[in-house]
């Protein structure tokens, strides 16, 4: 337990930015999923806006530092080519 005020705040601050973290990044892999449902579905129109929504998603998530920006660069990438490489063939 820390002894000094400041310190004591922080470890305050620390735990309520891990449960918002946590609540976001949970968040974030159910939009993916639902979309990775939606693919095995074979419902192309309901896997397209899941998977806008799953980008969008994403984006959030580097912009409130959940992810980094390569990350998320990766992840929308392979989202992409997984719908484009299942919608076409």
């Amino acid at each position: 337990m820390p002894n000094i005020k400041s310190a004591a705040k922080r470890v305050d601050i620390i735990r309520r930015r891990t449960i918002r973290n946590a609540r976001l990044k949970s968040a974030l892999r159910t939009t993916i999923r639902r979309f990775e449902e939606a693919m095995t579905a074979a419902n192309q129109e309901d896997a397209k806006s899941r998977l806008k929504r799953a980008l969008v998603a994403i984006d959030k998530a580097v912009t409130k530092g959940i992810l980094h920006k390569n990350t998320a660069a990766r992840k929308k990438s392979r989202l992409t080519r997984r719908f484009n490489k299942t919608m076409a063939g």
